[in-house]
């Protein structure tokens, strides 16, 4: 990608955190394969049941709040979704050169907001692993405006908490339809993560620029 980003004209920067800041190996780990085993063992389904009930109806709700929220699929599914993330979480990862270029935002006088769809259960296990709250002036969740960061008025919303002039900001996302929500707000810096699991191919960005390494948008002194 073109990493000449001009950040002399760039204030702040909005970050998703899985998939983002995030290897989402540790998620897609998660619902796909653990889940699916858990809900196997608690209800004695057989795990090809299991896989396809959970991946249904999750796959249902896609686009929603409940779609992030682990008090949904804890009622959904019949036992502890934070209890069972605990179970796997040394697979939670920072993506390579995420805490650098954090750390050269800070240096640089940006203001920084992790923005995030994660339930706050997931969010906390995921900030106990990392620290990444450290490294930012801000976390913002979606499930304290009961809408998800795909809704418009998230970004009305989240203005009101943590200002900021989308003409001089930098908003960086795995989720296109996230991107697509902050370009129809005025969010004019944009960028997706074309490898947001690292176990998993590249994907197609399709009309947005595509970062693969944070080190290669990581502002440096000319």
């Amino acid at each position: 990608m073109n990493t000449q980003l001009p950040w002399h004209k760039i204030d702040t920067v909005l970050l998703d955190m899985d998939g983002t800041l995030l290897d989402l190996h540790f998620d897609a780990q998660f619902w796909l394969r653990h889940l699916p085993q858990r809900y196997s063992e608690h209800h004695q389904t057989t795990l090809a049941e299991a896989i396809d009930y959970t991946v249904k109806t999750i796959d249902a709700q896609k686009g929603t709040l409940n779609w992030y929220c682990l008090d949904y699929w804890t009622q959904e599914f019949g036992f502890s979704m934070r209890g069972a993330k605990e179970e796997i979480k040394h697979l939670i990862a920072v993506h390579p050169g995420v805490l650098e270029f954090l750390d050269t935002l800070q240096s640089w006088n940006k203001r920084v907001a992790i923005v995030t769809n994660a339930h706050r259960d997931a969010l906390d296990l995921k900030l106990e692993e990392t620290a990444l709250h450290h490294r930012v002036n801000k976390v913002v969740v979606s499930h304290d405006y009961n809408k998800p960061k795909e809704d418009r008025t998230f970004w009305d919303d989240m203005q009101k908490d943590f200002p900021f002039n989308p003409e001089r900001t930098l908003f960086i996302d795995d989720n296109l339809d996230v991107l697509r929500s902050a370009r129809d707000y005025g969010v004019k810096y944009l960028l997706a993560i074309d490898q947001p699991d690292s176990q998993s191919p590249s994907k197609d960005t399709m009309e947005f620029e595509g970062v693969k390494h944070f080190a290669d948008i990581t502002p440096r002194m000319i």
